[in-house]
């Protein structure tokens, strides 16, 4: 995994300013040096300029970025972030077109699939993936993101030139590009968040390639073209071939996903997810006489604090313990204390360049600042539940019926700090409505649906396309700020594609929730796992973290000029402060209460003023 940026322009010669420019390449690079903290490199030519900075998996010697490959007197040129899994079988198919190789890396292959095929070689890619291609020939810039969105890749188009990178942090280190927040931004700060809207960059002029898109950047303009949608079409598989199935494309997907010339680990919860995926690498380990690392997490004494609720019914703790002798994997347990997680809110926000999933990221951003210590590469079971249909609001009959995003019901718990005037600028209602229904008129529909099963698919396109989202972007910028590749699986899209049209009967047979996956699971797993009842990512129940946030909540609204206090009552702000705790209702997701929206509140004022934001109302 790596950090890419550079800039693109027909009408400017950025060779007539080598120096100048090649610093800025230099530091759009610089800005990402955690994403790749082993290599560094840039590339400037007529009309364009490449940076990279790379975290070496794959070909560590030859797999230096940005590379160049060479064809009837044209020089191409690409920067890559991600991996692909499919490389050997690619590889195999462009020698056989008379292609030649100098690396082993998946970048030269990608290069040179483009330069066999164009843009439309994206389509053959397996894996992870934002990559950008100079061609010279046809004097345009080309800019990739995989399938389900794993990999980030912002941009920005001012004055008809384009500036891109992993993250936005990569933009701003271009001369001129200030971050600036309008009527949108704070709806999508305060209205959607920690979501964001696919596409939206937040900031002003910011958007984001979208999954399975790719832009096309050339004399002529700026070009969004999309080369993979979900596509909804009749379920032909009988229940025994779907298991079947399914078990194949899964497996299939984890051991794709772990190829790496460096060591491999896995995070291990004991819930079905990240177990399968721990088994499949353990026993594929197993074979070459390697042993599994695993990694679980939780947080300091949370087994005197922990309160068994609907969403967390039981610790991990055990469940890990029967996973570990199971594997017979080399597992650490790591922790995380009420003051790391409370200071690491703020490297969090820089991660993101974002206000983030207040705690839920800043301890998981620890633990793979942790995992890092032992491993470059971990296996997740991220993406399994949006998939198989593993959260409550696929169950639950007032989500099914509401006409809105099922993980934030209710707006009023997100007004609970605002001021009136503020709600009312926003105009809340308004923008969450009218980006609900765009999203739902976007999901791929199949003549023949009775109306539950059409609203099966909507509430299914909606967890793809934002819940999931979140949390591959939660995922990336936690485990790449840390210098550390998180990979998943699940988001295979074979996986997504086949599973997408597979009746609901059959994904929850018996009313079993995700029993498809935990039947395609069998032979790998004990039936104690397989059938273990969903608890989400840790939190912490010690009373003394939200203390601790209370303390700098009030801390902040002493100062006057801390710029989120413009958008809050402080009446209300001070009868919160006096019981977190009462509020009691999630406002996000599963896990986002009380004490995750005083977290959520210090990420967006340490956001405002780190960033120098401007507004522009």
């Amino acid at each position: 995994m790596c950090g890419i940026a550079g800039f693109y322009c027909a009408k400017k010669h950025y060779l007539k300013e080598p120096a100048r420019y090649e610093s800025i390449l230099s530091s759009m690079a610089s800005v990402q040096r955690h994403r790749g903290p082993d290599d560094e490199g840039i590339w400037l030519w007529e009309h364009a300029g490449l940076s990279h900075a790379r975290l070496s998996i794959i070909d560590l010697a030859g797999g230096r970025q940005p590379m160049t490959k060479t064809d009837a007197g044209q020089t191409f040129a690409i920067v890559y972030n991600g991996e692909l899994y499919n490389t050997g079988e690619l590889r195999k198919e462009l020698r056989d077109c008379g292609h030649t190789f100098l690396t082993s890396s998946d970048t030269e292959v990608i290069l040179t699939g483009y330069m066999e095929y164009g843009p439309e070689f994206v389509k053959r890619l397996n894996g992870i993936f934002a990559f950008a291609i100079l061609d010279p020939v046809k004097d345009s810039l080309f800019l990739f993101r995989d399938r389900s969105g794993v990999k980030p890749l912002f941009y920005t188009v001012r004055d008809g030139e384009v500036v891109f990178s992993s993250e936005l942090k990569g933009i701003f280190a271009f001369p001129g590009m200030e971050p600036e927040l309008d009527r949108r931004g704070l709806n999508e700060v305060f209205s959607v968040g920690p979501a964001r809207t696919s596409g939206c960059g937040v900031f002003k002029g910011m958007e984001e390639v979208l999954p399975g898109h790719f832009l096309c950047c050339s004399p002529e303009g700026v070009s969004n073209r999309c080369y993979w949608r979900l596509e909804s079409r009749p379920h032909t598989d009988s229940y025994e071939r779907t298991v079947e199935q399914t078990s194949f494309l899964v497996t299939d997907a984890i051991r794709r996903q772990m190829v790496s010339d460096v060591p491999i680990c896995t995070f291990l919860s004991g819930g079905v997810d990240s177990s399968l995926v721990s088994a499949v690498c353990a026993a594929e380990l197993k074979k070459r006489g390697e042993r599994l690392n695993t990694f679980s997490f939780d947080f300091v004494d949370n087994d005197r604090y922990f309160k068994a609720n609907s969403f967390q019914p039981s610790q991990d703790r055990p469940f890990v313990d029967k996973m570990v002798e199971f594997l017979g994997s080399n597992h650490h347990y790591l922790e995380c204390d009420n003051l790391t997680q409370a200071d690491r809110l703020y490297d969090s926000v820089l991660a993101h360049d974002l206000p983030a999933m207040g705690d839920i990221d800043s301890s998981m951003l620890q633990f793979c600042s942790m995992v890092k210590e032992h491993n470059k590469v971990a296996l997740t079971g991220e993406c399994a539940d949006e998939i198989f249909g593993g959260y409550p609001w696929f169950h639950r009959k007032e989500c099914f019926e509401a006409h809105t995003f099922p993980w934030t019901m209710d707006l009023n718990a997100r007004k609970v700090l605002l001021s009136d005037d503020f709600i009312q600028f926003l105009g809340m209602e308004d923008y969450v409505r009218e980006t609900y229904e765009r999203s739902v008129a976007e999901t791929p529909r199949l003549d023949g649906d009775t109306p539950e099963e059409a609203r099966r698919r909507e509430i299914a396109y909606l967890n793809l396309r934002w819940f999931m989202q979140t949390l591959l972007n939660r995922m990336d910028r936690d485990s790449m700020y840390s210098g550390l590749e998180a990979r998943v699986p699940f988001a295979d899209h074979r996986i997504i594609e086949y599973v997408w049209n597979v009746p609901w009967d059959m994904k929850t047979r018996g009313g079993v929730v995700k029993n498809l996956l935990r039947q395609a699971g069998r032979g790998h797993l004990p039936d104690e796992i397989l059938f273990r009842r969903k608890s989400p990512y840790p939190k912490t129940y010690d009373t003394n973290y939200e203390a601790l946030l209370v303390e700098r909540v009030r801390e902040m609204a002493a100062d006057s000029c801390a710029p989120v206090m413009q958008f809050l009552d402080r009446k209300k702000l001070e009868r919160f402060l006096l019981s977190p705790s009462d509020y009691g209702r999630p406002w996000y997701g599963q896990l986002m209460a009380g004490p995750q929206m005083l977290a959520y509140i210090l990420q967006v004022n340490f956001w405002m003023e780190h960033y120098k934001i401007r507004l522009t109302l």
